[in-house]
């Protein structure tokens, strides 16, 4: 749930909840508490006419004495001079918070409540009915109702009976006590039930965030962040927190794995460079101490140190395309170039030094000799030059051979070039483009290299928008594949 709605459903709660609540509490202890009321004060209308109006409850206490008394007033009116008869009704009033007084002419003949002056109304001045009575604010707040009656020698005769209004009724009381606890239960379990629903909507979530990120500030990734299924804005935090922790994880790991292979790098890269520095060194040496003592010899060593130089030269080339990759920043001059010119040239350069080490080279090119390509003719020389230096470095037979083929493959130009070396092993092959895969790991071998030249060729290709890939047989040579795109104009019509 969203934040947004969650806090409109916190409102609508907290404002219809305890209302409703306390409604539904109000309208059944009424229900209770009036019935217990009206049976304990023989009060016969509906309950809620009475609540609503004080008076009237009241007045309806001593409704069924008042109709006793009406009646004994008029057929035996002299039981009203019985000091028993009175004294027996004043304590059934009693119970119902009222009194009877007797006036007889102007004199009062009995009093059954406190000695408290009460203007008491003149003979004949109410209606007689038991609805009918007087409220009168003095000392005592009572309300008073009035029988007239004539004695049996016509003396006249007024019967009040009083009901102290000030009187606390206890029912009234405890139902009053206990709607309040009742109002304030619900307003606790209004509080408590939106307490542990924010507490496990917000609190339970906030908490996971502190605990996940003192595991981050201690360097711990490889805790899990329960996420869950919930779709508002903590849940999308949530996410997004542990997406930032498979981030970190994935950055670290790959920092350590670089650092890794900075360490593998600088280890070849020193023991490659080791080789041509020893021969160098030591041809160096020999052209000292004079043991080239020849034209012939002279010229031999001077080519040897000549072609170690080379080699070196070509690891600190490889070294610096490999800063290059690592921060994407190889420099590419693409320009259109012509397929069947530019593989020639390529070809007659490889043929000369590939002559001089008996290898044959065969060039076949089946594509039409204006198809072009777009690709910057530096970089895709490297290629080139890589795969097949990979290749004379792999030679182990007596009469070598390097054959490359161009073709044409739909929208793109197929370019192979094969050798008759010692081939890649099928558990290998798969590996042979990940940065220092070497298939030969032991540091003793004689072939060397950095084992980053086919790391370096597949990052030229895919820049180029093309693909690379390898097939070989063990023992009998390697098939180097990869394609670019031709170039095609298009045409608006």
């Amino acid at each position: 749930m969203k934040l947004r709605t969650r806090l409109i459903v916190s409102f609508c709660i907290i404002i219809f909840v305890p209302v409703l609540l306390a409604g539904i509490t109000l309208w059944g202890f009424g229900k209770v508490q009036s019935k217990i009321l009206f049976e304990a004060y023989d009060l016969n209308t509906s309950p809620y006419e009475y609540i609503s109006n004080s008076i009237r409850l009241l007045n309806g206490f001593t409704r069924g004495i008042f109709e006793q008394l009406q009646k004994v007033a008029e057929r035996e009116p002299e039981k009203l001079e019985d000091l028993g008869y009175l004294t027996e009704i004043n304590n059934s009033l009693k119970e119902k918070y009222s009194y009877l007084m007797v006036r007889r002419g102007k004199e009062m003949v009995f009093s059954g409540g406190k000695q408290v002056e009460i203007e008491l109304p003149e003979y004949d001045n109410v209606d007689g009915s038991g609805n009918a009575g007087a409220y009168v604010d003095g000392e005592e707040q009572c309300i008073i109702k009035q029988i007239d009656f004539e004695y049996p020698n016509g003396d006249q005769g007024s019967a009040f009976l009083v009901t102290t209004a000030g009187a606390m009724i206890p029912e009234i009381r405890r139902m009053a006590s206990e709607i309040m606890v009742a109002i304030a239960l619900i307003l606790i379990f209004t509080a408590g039930t939106l307490v542990a629903w924010i507490y496990k909507g917000f609190f339970n979530p906030i908490r996971k965030l502190q605990v996940a990120a003192e595991n981050i500030k201690d360097g711990n990734l490889d805790f899990e962040l329960e996420v869950g299924e919930k779709c508002d804005e903590l849940g999308e935090l949530c996410k997004s927190f542990e997406e930032m922790r498979i981030r970190l994880k994935e950055s670290a790991e790959e920092k350590l794995s670089n650092e890794e292979e900075n360490k593998v790098l600088i280890s070849n890269i020193s023991h490659d460079l080791k080789t041509p520095i020893s021969a160098i060194k030591g041809y160096a040496e020999g052209i000292i101490d004079g043991v080239a003592d020849t034209p012939e010899k002279m010229d031999k060593y001077v080519r040897s140190i000549y072609n170690k130089a080379n080699e070196m030269n070509t690891l600190i080339n490889e070294l610096t395309i490999y800063s290059r990759i690592d921060t994407n920043r190889i420099p590419y001059n693409f320009s259109r170039i012509n397929v069947a010119d530019y593989f020639n040239d390529c070809v007659e350069e490889l043929g000369m030094d590939l002559e001089s080490k008996n290898i044959e080279l065969a060039y076949f090119n089946y594509t039409d000799e204006n198809i072009q390509i777009i690709a910057d003719p530096e970089q895709l020389r490297r290629v080139i030059n890589n795969i097949v230096g990979n290749s004379v470095k792999y030679l182990d037979k007596e009469k070598g051979f390097i054959n490359i083929r161009v073709q044409d493959a739909g929208d793109f130009i197929q370019v192979e070039i094969e050798d008759n070396g010692k081939g890649i092993a099928g558990k290998d092959l798969p590996y042979i483009f990940d940065r220092f895969y070497r298939t030969d790991t032991s540091r003793n071998s004689s072939i060397g290299g950095s084992g980053i030249g086919l790391s370096i060729v597949k990052k030229i290709i895919e820049d180029h928008g093309g693909s690379i890939w390898a097939t070989s047989k063990e023992s009998t040579g390697t098939v180097m594949h990869f394609v670019i795109r031709k170039y095609q104009e298009v045409r608006n019509e």
